[in-house]
């Protein structure tokens, strides 16, 4: 007697599903984690504060904080998560906006006639290493202000000696030993002024240009280290009080300021004593000046030229030094006539 015997394999278990759902999970948690610190880092932009470390270190480098967010968007698209994607785009919206150039306008006049036209040059040599360039710089781009930060005793010596007395007759000159000496330096005549208390030298004067009284003022606050941030946030604010005291009057603030325009801390200075950006102003809005050994466009603009509604900007460039982690800044300026 026959017998028919059939034998069935048992049906495979789709697995294509189930590695989609752990994929999209996946994908979900990623876009989680890169939208995380860029989401903290703006908010505390949108409520005005620094908060605390690292925030404040990351607010220097707000622009690339698009990248993760940008990651984060195409995860989420990728997922088809929905409410990732209005996060996402949520973060990227805010963070674009304040990242967009601030204070343009080459147009941005002054009442008053033009009475004089001169060049500001900032430079932080990082520890007098940058001297020879700085020397140089000076040397071909003639400017009639010079402020320098880090002047160590290389610094102050080359500038003594490699700079004639005749170029720049006055002189502000701190010195000290690596980052804590300074230098302003003048075609105009200058009369020194206190200056402001930090713990690297901050001298000022004032400066007698067409027959105006233009107060100067060197700065170079400490950085924001993770075991500092409580003594920048205090130098800054030394800064803030300096500019509601020369508010009103023609002045100039330049130097390192160890702060970029996505700190309150240095907003706060250019609203306390109605000061504007000059490297904004000349078109060089969010060009890096720190540091050169990331190259263009990484870094962060923390060298500014401030200038006060008497001055209008013609144009602003960063310049290249060698030996030092910072670029040089220089801007074109117009002083008006009060009238």
């Amino acid at each position: 007697m026959d017998s028919a015997i059939s034998t069935a394999a048992p049906a495979a278990e789709p697995q294509a599903p189930v590695r989609r759902r752990g994929g999209r999970a996946a994908a979900v948690w990623l876009a989680v984690l890169l939208l995380l610190v860029p989401t903290a880092v703006v908010a505390c932009r949108v409520v005005d504060t620094d908060a605390v470390t690292p925030v404040p270190q990351l607010l220097a480098f707000l622009p690339w904080l698009l990248l993760p967010a940008g990651a984060a968007l195409l995860l989420a698209l990728l997922a088809r998560w929905r409410a990732g994607l209005i996060w996402a785009a949520a973060v990227l919206g805010v963070t674009g906006w304040f990242v967009r150039p601030y204070d343009t306008g080459l147009a941005d006049d002054p009442p008053g006639r033009v009475v004089a036209d001169l060049e500001v040059l900032t430079s932080n040599v990082e520890f007098g290493n940058g001297t020879e360039g700085l020397i140089a710089t000076i040397k071909r781009e003639k400017p009639d202000l010079v402020f320098v930060q880090e002047c160590a005793a290389e610094c102050s010596e080359g500038l003594a000696s490699h700079i004639p007395q005749a170029d720049y007759p006055y002189r502000n000159v701190v010195e000290g030993d690596l980052a804590y000496g300074s230098a302003i330096l003048s075609k105009y005549p200058l009369r020194n002024a206190p200056g402001i208390e930090s713990t690297l030298a901050m001298p000022g004067a004032v400066a007698d240009i067409a027959g105006q009284e233009v107060h100067l003022q060197l700065a170079h606050p400490l950085p924001p280290i993770p075991s500092g941030v409580d003594d920048w946030r205090r130098e800054l604010g030394r800064m803030r009080e300096y500019a509601a005291e020369v508010k009103g009057s023609a002045a100039i603030v330049a130097g390192d300021f160890n702060a970029s325009q996505d700190h309150a801390a240095f907003r706060r200075i250019l609203d306390a004593g109605a000061l504007r950006d000059g490297a904004a102003l000349g078109g060089a809005s969010r060009t890096p000046s720190w540091p050169t050994a990331v190259g263009r466009p990484l870094g962060t603009q923390i060298d500014h030229v401030l200038i006060s509604e008497q001055f209008s900007v013609r144009k602003a460039r960063f310049l290249e030094l060698a030996d030092t982690d910072h670029r040089s800044l220089l801007v074109e300026l117009e002083l008006h006539s009060k009238d």
